[in-house]
């Protein structure tokens, strides 16, 4: 646990090891890897990762942190940039090794795109910004289903769309996301 104190660490403290460790202080950098080990734990668990993929899941994001720190912009929010290359990590590691009967379809994905609200704050903001970059029609069909929660009919008949071309828009447009998402963590 971070510290030594067997209490998990906030985003400001892990914020501040963040710093140091651009800075290259060994000692940030062990504190910031140890803060944020637990967090990533549980948040592959909560994903439906089996303990062995967790933990190898843990150290690989862990890594991924490490080595690419000096690309962590200090005006940002340390956790959401943490969790997006959580996911992208776990999502990579199933396309490459198989998702041994997890089951996520592509209608139910963004789950996978947006952390828990108590982990890296509000995922709907962050899922608003990410939807900035869609085509419209893939945005608005997206809002509407997916976070406003209409059905398809609903969504279509607000449209005027047909209910095949919301669920397209749907598909493509949730494609799109993890794309934007994988190329985000990956730069990060």
């Amino acid at each position: 646990m971070a510290g030594g104190l067997g209490l998990v660490a906030d985003e400001a403290q892990l914020h501040s090891w963040m710093l140091g460790a651009q800075a290259g202080d060994p000692v940030a950098t062990r504190q910031l890897l140890d803060g944020l080990a637990p967090r990533l734990r549980a948040f592959f668990r909560n994903k439906g990762a089996r303990p062995e993929d967790a933990e190898d899941l843990v150290q690989e994001t862990l890594i991924a942190i490490y080595t690419k720190r000096s690309m962590f912009d200090p005006e940002q929010r340390l956790l959401a940039w943490v969790y997006a290359i959580a996911r992208y990590r776990m999502i990579d590691r199933w396309r490459r090794i198989g998702n041994r009967g997890l089951d996520l379809p592509i209608e139910d994905f963004e789950h996978a795109l947006a952390a828990e609200e108590t982990e890296a704050g509000d995922p709907k903001s962050d899922v608003a910004k990410l939807l900035q970059d869609l085509p419209e029609k893939q945005r608005v069909a997206i809002e509407l289903v997916k976070l406003k929660e209409l059905s398809i009919a609903e969504a279509a008949a607000q449209t005027g769309w047909s209910p095949s071309d919301i669920k397209i828009s749907i598909h493509r447009g949730l494609k799109a996301l993890m794309r934007l998402v994988g190329s985000t963590a990956k730069g990060a």
